[in-house]
């Protein structure tokens, strides 16, 4: 835990605690603070969904907000990496709370009582977190509360909080409830739906990472929309996180192309079986075999699922499963990729993966089998160096693959326009939100 800091800001900045009065003897105003709520922080090793709230921590201080972030022991995740301690800024506070995942910790035989899980697996974490969310507000008179999603119970502390000390609240959604939800479990699925009216009746605004996911939920909640607290702050890159990548070698004409996806696929929305049908029709016609290219899928969560498809196929020489790495040994591997993959169905239309930011920013050229208007889509066509086809096309597949591996080969497939890409950056991003964060406490103290 670090001291609490004074700085001198400008005078228009000033506002008051919503905690306590400020003591009007004061010589100078102290910075803004915000708590944020977020399950998923280091050290936990699982996907990029802690990338975001790490990407606020790190430049808010930038734009006069010091973050706090309350967050659960890392006993609640299912893999941990003591080495993702390094990504929180100095400057960040963290405080951790009890919390138990109730399918690994209460279950017996893989299974539990489904009302544990409300609104998710991680509803342990509630009671520990407000209780000490509280004291963090006194203590480090907190200004406004900040909370993301996917994680359920975030938002449902966010709330109770907001609720106690009249502190405005900020509700990131990432992905819609409806796509994230488990929907095996009938209690999780109407306790999420339940939190989620909440939110949406509730907090000061509404966060969503896409245009998309903002148009339905205007839809479904027009009170909140009508009233103005709905906005979208992208996901985005990290600058840092790309600093010191090698430069990446010329590739010999005798090296088969490496074309690379990294992350999840599944059936569901991001399913490659019709890319390895295009494939394999390529490669019996003769047009694409080993010697012209190699495909690895990175990660995708199901290798053995996949292996008997890629063997039945016939593509073994061709296309490799991948496990997982560090998220720096994953941009290097892109950064060194001919060409990057990218799988998301018309499912999916409302959501941009974390992935697209870091292929944009990597600067590689990117085959991408993606719902023709959905926001992925539209992002690439903003920002340039993409070849887009439809996922379940494989006709259209073989004709545009064929067309980027010609354009790979000669050394002339359009990249991404960096000026377009820069606007995505989560220094941007995090300066938007610290113009919300002086929004709300203006509107609360005004």
């Amino acid at each position: 835990m670090i001291s609490t800091r004074m700085a001198l800001i400008p005078a228009s900045r000033a506002k008051a605690s919503a905690c306590r009065p400020r003591a009007a003897s004061w010589r100078v105003d102290r910075v803004n603070r915000v708590l944020m709520i977020a399950f998923h922080f280091p050290p936990v090793a699982m996907g990029s969904g802690h990338l975001r709230t790490l990407g606020f921590a790190r430049y808010l201080p930038e734009h006069g907000w010091e973050p706090t972030v309350l967050t659960a022991n890392a006993t609640a995740y299912p893999r941990v990496d003591a080495g993702n301690l390094a990504l929180i800024p100095d400057a960040c506070r963290v405080q951790r709370s009890f919390a138990l995942d109730v399918r690994r910790h209460l279950s017996i035989r893989g299974r539990y009582p489904g009302f544990l899980a409300q609104p998710d697996r991680w509803s342990t974490w509630w009671p520990a977190a407000v209780w000490q969310g509280l004291r963090l507000i006194r203590r480090h008179r907190i200004d406004a509360i900040w909370s993301t999603y996917p994680i359920m119970t975030a938002h449902a502390i966010a709330g109770t909080l907001s609720r106690l000390t009249g502190l405005p609240w900020i509700a990131d959604f990432r992905d819609p409830v409806a796509s994230s939800v488990e929907a095996g479990n009938p209690y999780s699925v109407a306790a999420q739906q339940r939190v989620e009216q909440r939110v949406l009746n509730r907090a000061s605004r509404v966060v969503f990472t896409t245009p998309g996911a903002m148009r339905r939920y205007a839809e479904q909640f027009p009170e909140a929309a009508h009233t103005g607290r709905l906005d979208v702050i992208a996901n985005g890159y990290d600058e840092a996180a790309f600093a010191g990548l090698p430069a990446r070698a010329d590739r010999s004409p005798q090296r088969p192309l490496r074309l690379l996806h990294s992350g999840i696929l599944y059936r569901d929305g991001r399913n490659p079986l019709p890319f390895l049908d295009a494939l394999a029709n390529l490669r019996m016609s003769g047009a694409l075999t080993e010697a012209d290219a190699s495909i690895v899928l990175r990660a995708s969560g199901s290798e053995a699922m996949y292996a008997d498809e890629i063997r039945r196929r016939g593509l073994d020489g061709m296309v490799t499963l991948a496990p997982s790495v560090t998220n720096r040994e994953a941009l290097v591997e892109q950064a060194e990729a001919d060409g990057l993959l990218l799988f998301q169905g018309d499912k999916f239309d409302s959501q941009i993966p974390a992935k697209v930011y870091e292929y944009l920013r990597i600067g590689r050229p990117i085959f991408a089998l993606v719902g023709e208007q959905g926001d992925t889509a539209g992002i690439l066509r903003e920002t340039g160096g993409a070849t887009c086809v439809p996922l379940d096309d494989v006709s259209a597949i073989q004709s545009r693959l064929m067309d980027f591996v010609s354009v790979l080969r000669e050394g002339h497939a359009p990249r991404a326009s960096q000026d377009a890409i820069s606007r995505y950056a989560r220094s941007e991003s995090a300066a938007k939100l610290a113009r919300m964060l002086d929004r709300i406490t203006s509107e609360k103290t005004g």
